[in-house]
């Protein structure tokens, strides 16, 4: 029994040691691990710093590189804004510029009438001297009829009325007619002059373009590439270009025809690359002549721009600019139109300058005034009144607009301009070397056109001028009434549209007048 205390006591003993070795592991492990953790936390509390700081480092990059970015673009606005401001500001001075010489001009004008009031006054005091004098005649007529015929009052009072009515009428028909005479030979001689010095300041050489593209190849061969295995090149570059390829046995060339001179002028220059460069094949074709048509919008727009400023006009509208670079492909007699316009702008701004009126507004009337002939195969209507439409929708005023669509007295004038523009017309298209024409040709279409006119009855005489431009036809006054003039013109027009070749369009005025004449023996 004693034993089995011993052993229990042996076995507790020994169960208690070995939870407090057990114990002494466990805690010392602990300790360990808290060590451990405590210096993983310590190092993940340091990284954690660090991280921070970069972070805080690159967001401050990061601010500042936006800043840097915000404060370029707030100073390119501010750029553009200033070159906005430089713009206005130029417009501005333009606009003070002309509104000075408006002003100008107006005062000009104001003194001649302060010049013509005055005359005016002074012819009406001669008018009340005259009057006072045929009055102080009157009284002394009245006295002598009162004697010598005995009259009554009433009766020589009449009388006397009837005979100084009759030579105050007499006299006043005189002198208006003289003061008329007088006036049309001062009109006439001044605009003589002024005439004379626009043609002699423009007086200068005028070469002329061919309206025929042709085309030199360096080889009969190369007729074969151009057309290509069944004619598909050929059709391609027609296609693609909108212009009739003509080959024929012309040796070492070829023909391209099209009513679009802009059109016929792509195609020849695409053909010349081709040409050139050798690679001629359907997608090559269609490549050149793109690139070539862009190329073309970026020459008329050069073109345009240089009779611009070549004729010292400003904010005129891109699209007209444009339009006017079609122009220079554009011929009419032979005469190149572009040219023909710029040289219509310097004679509409000489004759304005001798007239004291707006030399901008005439030059900027006669460049604009054919500007209709570059689009006039794309709309119905003449030229004229096709250029006026071009020309309202584009901005222009209603002086340029009326001057364009008046140039032909297809409407009616409403400003000196109108007349000026037509003068420089007439003078640039009539000078002599300035349109060219075969001597046969033209002498057989005026002919032509007289003949017309002569055949038709009751018409007396008939006259081809201005170039042929303009048919004037004088009527029978006792075969033809006054309302059938409309009519017979329209008629005349539209006989001479049937049967005559002609560039350009034909004017055809029909005068009826009468005419009463007494013989005084």
């Amino acid at each position: 029994m004693l034993n089995l205390y011993i052993a229990i006591a042996i076995a507790f003993a020994s169960g208690f040691l070995v939870a407090l070795v057990i114990y002494l592991i466990k805690r010392h492990t602990a300790f360990k691990l808290v060590s451990q953790a405590t210096e993983i936390a310590e190092n993940i509390k340091k990284d954690a710093k660090n991280e921070a700081e970069a972070a805080k480092k690159a967001a401050l990059v990061e601010a500042r590189e936006e800043w840097f970015k915000q404060k370029r673009i707030l100073d390119e606005e501010v750029k553009e804004r200033q070159r906005e401001l430089r713009a206005q500001e130029k417009k501005y001075n333009e606009r003070l510029s002309s509104l000075d010489k408006r002003l100008d001009s107006l005062d000009k004008k104001e003194n001649s009438l302060s010049e013509q009031e005055r005359r005016l006054k002074s012819k009406e005091d001669e008018i009340y001297q005259k009057k006072l004098e045929a009055e102080k005649v009157l009284a002394e007529q009245k006295q002598k009829l009162a004697e010598v015929a005995g009259l009554s009052r009433e009766e020589a009072l009449q009388r006397l009325r009837a005979e100084l009515i009759s030579t105050a009428r007499q006299v006043a028909a005189n002198d208006a007619k003289i003061t008329i005479e007088q006036i049309k030979l001062d009109a006439s001689r001044k605009a003589s002059e002024i005439l004379a010095t626009a043609i002699q300041r423009m007086a200068v050489d005028h070469v002329s373009e061919s309206t025929v593209s042709v085309v030199s190849l360096p080889s009969d061969e190369m007729k074969g590439r151009i057309i290509g295995r069944e004619g598909r090149n050929i059709r391609t570059f027609e296609k693609a270009s909108g212009v009739d390829l003509i080959i024929d046995d012309t040796p070492e060339a070829v023909v391209l025809s099209c009513f679009d001179p802009v059109r016929r002028e792509i195609a020849r220059l695409s053909l010349e690359k081709l040409i050139s460069d050798g690679r001629i094949h359907p997608g090559r074709i269609e490549e050149v002549i793109a690139k070539t048509t862009k190329e073309m919008d970026e020459t008329l727009m050069k073109i345009g721009e240089k009779a611009v400023l070549e004729t010292n006009i400003h904010n005129i509208s891109p699209n007209l600019i444009k339009v006017l670079g079609r122009l220079n492909y554009r011929t009419s007699y032979g005469q190149n139109v572009l040219q023909h316009s710029i040289e219509a702008a310097w004679i509409c701004g000489i004759l304005a300058a001798e007239l004291n009126l707006d030399q901008d507004v005439a030059r900027r009337a006669g460049l604009l005034h054919d500007i209709g002939k570059a689009v006039d195969h794309e709309f119905d209507g003449t030229h004229a009144i096709i250029g006026a439409n071009l020309a309202r929708k584009n901005g222009e005023g209603k002086f340029i607009v009326n001057a364009i669509e008046a140039h032909h007295e297809e409407v009616e004038a409403t400003s000196v301009y109108a007349a000026l523009v037509q003068a420089s017309d007439a003078i640039s298209g009539a000078r002599p070397g300035a349109r060219r024409e075969m001597l046969e040709t033209y002498m057989q279409r005026l002919a032509k056109l007289e003949e017309i006119a002569n055949s038709v009855e009751g018409v007396n005489k008939s006259y081809a001028i201005q170039a042929g431009r303009e048919l004037r036809i004088i009527v029978e006054p006792t075969a033809i009434e006054e309302v059938q003039t409309p009519l017979l013109a329209t008629e005349i027009a539209a006989s001479i549209e049937k049967q005559v070749q002609y560039p350009g369009q034909i004017k055809v005025t029909v005068i009826r007048e009468t005419r009463q004449i007494a013989m005084a023996k």
